[in-house]
C-alpha cells in the first residue's frame, strides 16, 4: 500500500508530510519521556524485521493481486504505540530513499496510513480492549486478528481520500473504494493472522513485553536473536518466492484505469523524482543496469539483487531506528540543587 508520487498532488503530499512530522515530533517526545533502555535494540531489530516481512509478497487466491504484512500494528504492541509509530516510519524511510518503494512526494501519505492508523487507531482502540477482555493468551489471535483489519481498512480509505483530494480523475471515490477497501480486507486478515502468529510466540517467550513489564537484558537477548535471524532469513532467503502479482494498490489502480498512465505530473514530481533516482542504490529491491526481460520472471525469483537488498535493508533500518532510540533515550543530566547557603 505503498503510494507512488504520481498519485498525490503536491498540496496533499506536503499536508501529509506536514501531519506526519508533526506525529513524529509527538511521538519523539513521548518515547524520550517514556522509554526503557532495555527496549532501544528492540527497536532496530523490529524494524529490520518488518523490513524484511514486507518484501515476501503473498498471492490473494483468485484475485491476481497479493498483499505484504504492513507491521505497524506489530510494532504498536511490542514496542508502544509511539516507538512503534517511530520504527514504522523509520523503516518507510528506508524503504523510500535507498529502495525507491513508494514515493517521496508521497511520504507523508504512507507514513500517515501504514503508522498512523495501526499504531494509534488499530492498537489503543480495537487491540487493547480486546486483549484486555481476552484473559487467555491463545485469545490475544482475536485481538491481533481484528486490529490488523481495522488498521488496515483505515489505511486503504486514507489512500482513496488522498487520491480523490489529490485530484486523480482516473481513480473516482467510489469505485476506487469498492475495489481498494475488499482487497485490503483480505489483505488485513493475513497480516492478521501472521500479526497473531508472532505476539502468540512472544506470549510464550517473554510474556512481560506484552504486559508492558521491562525485561532484563538477559531475558530479552534470546528474542533479539530470534527476530533478527528471522529477519535475515525472510529477506535474504524467503523474498525470492514472494509473489510477483501487483500488491493490492497497485491491482486497484490496474482495475480502474488498465494500461493507462495514472496520476499527476509536474515540476516537484519531477524533483523528487530525480532525487529519489539519485540516492536509491537497490531501486526496486534489485541490481540497476541491463535490459528488461521481454517475458515475466520465472517464479522464485532466484536473485542476488534481492538478497543483498533484504541484508542492506536490514541493516539500513536498524541503525536508524536504533540510532533513534538511542538518541531519545539519553536522559539529561538534573540541575544541581543548590545548597541553603547558595540561596541566601
Amino acid at each position: 500500500m505503498h503510494m507512488a508520487d504520481a498519485l498525490v498532488s503536491p498540496v496533499v503530499g506536503g499536508s501529509m508530510w506536514a501531519a506526519s512530522a508533526g506525529l513524529i515530533g509527538y511521538s519523539c517526545k513521548r518515547v524520550k519521556a517514556d522509554l526503557e533502555s532495555i527496549r532501544t535494540p528492540l527497536m532496530g531489530v523490529m524494524a529490520a524485521f518488518v523490513f524484511a516481512a514486507e518484501m515476501v509478497n503473498f498471492a490473494i487466491p483468485a484475485t491476481g493481486s497479493s498483499g505484504h504484512l504492513g507491521g505497524g500494528l506489530l510494532l504498536a504492541i511490542l514496542l508502544g504505540p509511539h516507538a512503534g509509530f517511530l520504527t514504522m516510519a523509520s523503516v518507510l524511510i528506508v524503504q523510500a530513499v535507498f529502495f525507491a518503494d513508494g514515493g517521496l512526494l508521497s511520504l507523508g501519505c504512507n507514513i500517515f496510513n501504514l503508522g498512523f492508523f495501526p499504531c494509534f487507531v488499530a492498537y489503543p482502540f480495537v487491540y487493547k480492549p480486546l486483549a484486555r477482555l481476552s484473559g487467555h493468551k491463545n485469545r490475544l489471535a482475536l485481538a491481533a486478528l481484528a486490529a490488523a483489519v481495522v488498521g488496515l481498512q483505515l489505511g486503504a480509505a486514507g489512500v482513496v481520500l488522498e487520491t480523490r483530494l489529490s485530484g486523480i480523475a482516473e481513480l473516482p471515490l467510489l469505485s476506487f473504494a469498492l475495489l481498494m477497501q475488499p482487497i485490503h480486507l483480505a489483505i488485513g486478515v493475513a497480516e492478521g493472522l501472521a500479526t497473531a502468529a508472532v505476539v502468540l510466540f512472544v506470549a510464550r517467550a517473554r510474556p512481560e513485553l506484552l504486559d508492558g513489564v521491562a525485561p532484563s537484558g538477559l531475558t530479552i537477548r534470546r528474542l533479539l536473536v530470534a527476530f533478527a535471524v528471522a529477519g535475515l532469513v525472510l529477506g535474504a532467503g524467503v523474498s525470492w518466492f514472494a509473489s510477483t502479482r501487483p500488491d493490492g494498490l497497485e491491482w486497484a489502480v490496474g482495475e480502474m484505469a488498465g494500461d493507462a498512465a495514472v496520476g499527476r505530473t509536474g515540476h516537484l514530481h519531477d524533483t523528487a523524482a530525480a532525487m529519489q533516482r539519485a540516492t536509491a542504490i537497490l531501486p526496486d529491491y534489485g541490481f540497476t543496469g541491463g535490459d528488461a526481460p521481454d517475458e515475466p520472471e520465472p517464479w522464485p525469483v532466484l536473485s542476488r539483487g534481492t538478497t543483498v537488498s533484504g541484508i542492506v535493508g536490514g541493516v539500513l533500518t536498524l541503525l536508524l531506528a536504533l540510532a533513534l532510540g538511542l538518541g531519545l533515550g539519553r536522559k539529561k543530566r538534573p540541575a544541581p540543587e543548590l545548597s541553603p547557603k547558595n540561596t541566601a
